[in-house]
């Protein structure tokens, strides 16, 4: 079982290459899906230029119990809460620019996943929802993931305190954690399409945890490379679609 779990896993990473494969033979598909991740991107952009200038602070007030302790000592603990701060920063700045840029991008996400389905047979189960309907689904799943990260990224930033453990352990755990929701935000294209919510999504990828934890931490390690999720985004959407639909028992073999 442990090395099927590992193939799975690397099956998912193949998953990711092949949309990487589908989108750089289209100069459509890059257009399209560059615009809504540049515009997240010049957001989030903000937000950590915001984060980095204050961090010395916000690593004050989460460590006000060692405000009397020994300089040294005190510095110390201050250094680790800043590390863990930007880490956790990170991964939740990670999953929020996922479902930003796809409810930014969702004509220009919807045309790439509808592109991938065509080659293997499009989807006879279509649903077409109002776009109003469709929108504000998508923002209460793009919620309910969200705040569920922050949940389980609250002990990891407590772990990041942890000497050494807290700057190994916790980042390995960190990626498997934000790949399992990547893969949740990577597949709601292919799933919103067929009038499929998040609880589906969750249903249907627990079948394929393996494979689906590969193709999340692979988008996500991507993610952390320089421009990575501006570049990586719309392969991702594409990769997620072939995902979706293996996780739905349907063909991606052409």
């Amino acid at each position: 079982m442990a090395g099927r779990a590992v193939s799975e896993f690397f099956f998912g990473v193949r998953l990711l290459l092949r949309g990487i494969g589908r989108y750089v033979r289209s100069p459509r598909l890059i257009l399209l899906g560059l615009i809504p991740a540049v515009l997240s991107l010049l957001l989030f952009a903000g937000l950590f230029t915001l984060l980095f200038f204050y961090v010395d602070e916000l690593s004050a007030e989460v460590t006000w119990f060692a405000d009397d302790w020994a300089q040294g000592l005190r510095d110390s603990v201050r250094l680790l809460a800043g590390i863990a701060l930007v880490g956790v920063s990170g991964l939740v700045a990670i999953l929020s620019y996922t479902a930003v840029t796809l409810l930014i991008g969702d004509p220009f996400y919807e045309a790439i996943g509808a592109a991938v389905e065509e080659d293997f047979g499009g989807v006879p189960d279509a649903v077409d929802l109002p776009w109003h309907q469709e929108l504000r689904r998508s923002i209460f799943d793009a919620l309910r993931l969200l705040a569920v990260s922050v949940m389980i990224a609250i002990p990891l930033f407590a772990g990041g305190f942890i000497p050494v453990v807290g700057q190994t352990v916790i980042p390995v755990l960190g990626a498997f954690v934000g790949g399992w929701f990547l893969a949740l935000e990577m597949v709601a294209v292919a799933f919103n399409r067929r009038g499929l919510r998040l609880p589906d999504r969750r249903v249907a990828l627990r079948r394929h945890r393996a494979s689906a934890l590969g193709f999340g931490v692979a988008v996500f390690c991507c993610f952390l490379i320089p421009l990575g999720a501006v570049l990586i985004m719309p392969a991702a959407v594409a990769g997620g679609t072939l995902l979706a639909r293996r996780s739905l028992g349907l063909s991606i073999e052409q």
